[in-house]
């Protein structure tokens, strides 16, 4: 349904949002149900998703080309997402998946202060307060964690990693999308550099690049096309027409989706201590994601909608 402006009802974009939300939520639980080395994970991930989205890329870039800086700070972007994913993917082996998602939710935290650092924007007191308490849930999380997965601190590190190269991933697709570049054009070709990018890992790593199981396969193509192309399209729809900062809190439910499929799949019920340090950086990302975008020293606040902090959705 549409509105007389030819918007789609706020009904149907609710609904949209919903759907994307559980679609993102079973990133996790499809990644622990592969069994198959984080690298070839993200690869294969990142390489099927730019295949299935290739033609709409192509039709995108044929209006938007991408060419000069816009071009290599799409790779650079890719180089970044493609971090996001290896690290993230591979927390997952190491703490449990209520701890990893929680922690890769914080990419707002993150975007607030790479914001901050190199352009000047001094965040607010509600930022500051937030960035806090979520550090602080963080800090929880780490001890509550200690006997969850085989190597629980080394798991929540990369999982942190994971968000603040999303932060990078976005602030660098946020310049070049206001350069001109449409929103298909960069996501296919940012996911198209990610792959490329990754292509090397393995191959370091000593992984092999296939021979794995078709169940593994299997579990590995429907990561790529529910969670990468569904969830992060429709999360892509919502934040259009609901607006970013919207999106990103409503996102902030995907750590507690994805908590109760790994209780259900896996019975990983999350102790009482990782609950409360998940209550905790939630609350801070929330502070955060509602404070908006801060304003960079000598320019006057950004249009509605052009909110970095607020747009930093997670990545998973």
């Amino acid at each position: 349904m549409t509105q007389a402006n030819g918007d789609p009802a706020r009904g149907t974009v609710y609904l949209v949002l919903a759907g994307a939300l559980v679609a993102v939520s079973f990133a996790a639980v499809f990644i622990r149900l592969a069994d198959a080395p984080a690298p070839v994970v993200a690869l294969y991930r990142l390489a099927i998703a730019t295949l299935v989205l290739l033609p709409a890329t192509l039709r995108a870039r044929a209006g938007t080309p991408l060419r000069g800086r816009a071009a290599w700070l799409t790779a650079l972007s890719g180089l970044a997402l493609a971090v996001h994913f290896g690290t993230w993917i591979q927390s997952l082996s190491y703490t449990t998946i209520a701890a990893s998602v929680t922690l890769a939710t914080t990419t707002p935290l993150w975007t607030a202060l790479l914001a901050w650092f190199v352009f000047g924007a001094t965040p607010t007191l509600s930022v500051m307060i937030g960035m806090t308490v979520a550090i602080a849930g963080a800090a929880v999380i780490g001890f509550g964690d200690l006997s969850g997965g085989t190597n629980p601190v080394l798991g929540d590190a990369l999982a942190v990693c994971a968000a603040a190269a999303a932060a990078v991933y976005f602030l660098i697709g946020r310049e070049v999308m206001r350069g001109g570049v449409s929103l298909p054009a960069y996501v296919g070709t940012v996911y198209g550099w990610a792959a490329l990018w990754l292509a090397p890992l393995p191959l370091l790593t000593g992984t092999p690049y296939w021979g794995y199981p078709l169940e593994s396969l299997g579990w590995i193509v429907l990561l790529a096309l529910v969670p990468q192309v569904l969830g992060h399209t429709g999360l892509n729809f919502s934040a259009r027409h609901l607006g970013a900062t919207v999106t990103a809190t409503a996102v902030l439910g995907e750590p507690i989706g994805s908590g109760v499929l790994a209780a259900i799949v896996f019975g990983e019920v999350p102790s009482a201590m990782i609950l409360l340090g998940a209550l905790l950086v939630l609350l801070g990302v929330t502070l955060v994601v509602r404070s908006g975008e801060p304003v960079p020293r000598g320019s006057r606040r950004s249009r509605r909608g052009d909110d970095p902090v607020g747009a930093a959705r997670t990545q998973t």
